[in-house]
């Protein structure tokens, strides 16, 4: 893997998985860009309201997340893409020839996908942030091994 200066987190709807991701790894990386989509999202919808209240409790404010589609030029720009599942991997990669080789799943790491929350319980969402959590601490610290030598640059 080469510098990891920006990570795209996609998700189905970027609503509650990569929303969630992508604002803890931004935490965790914080001179990394990270931003996140959706492979079907509902293109401007909040965040999802228990995903709100759970990053809220530890600080972490999602209120402005909007959801928005992923493009070409989202896939280009990043040097890394997680996905929450491999078959999203896989359809991704299907529709962004530029996606294949840089995508790879969140919770990679202990080869498990992160199930979808979406309409469920409030147990389900704290299960789910729990693998997250656990992903994003994966990956952020294979970045910084990655970049022990000169950090994550920012992109003006």
């Amino acid at each position: 893997m080469t510098k990891i200066r920006s990570i795209l987190v996609v998700c189905l709807g970027n609503r509650c998985r990569s929303p969630m991701a992508a604002v803890l790894l931004q935490q965790a990386l914080p001179d990394c860009i990270v931003l996140s989509a959706g492979l079907e999202p509902p293109v401007g919808a909040d965040a999802d309201p228990r995903a709100v209240r759970l990053l809220s409790r530890e600080g972490v404010d999602l209120r402005a997340h909007r959801a928005r589609a992923i493009d070409a030029r989202l896939v280009e720009q990043a040097d890394l893409v997680l996905v929450m599942e491999a078959d999203q991997r896989d359809w991704l990669e299907g529709l962004h020839a530029g996606a294949r080789g840089k995508t790879f799943r969140l919770c990679e790491s202990i080869d498990a996908d992160v199930p979808d929350p979406y309409g469920g319980s409030h147990g389900m969402f704290a299960v789910v942030l729990g693998m997250i959590r656990h992903g994003v601490d994966a990956w952020s610290t294979r970045v910084q091994q990655l970049e022990n030598a000169s950090g994550c640059e920012e992109t003006s």
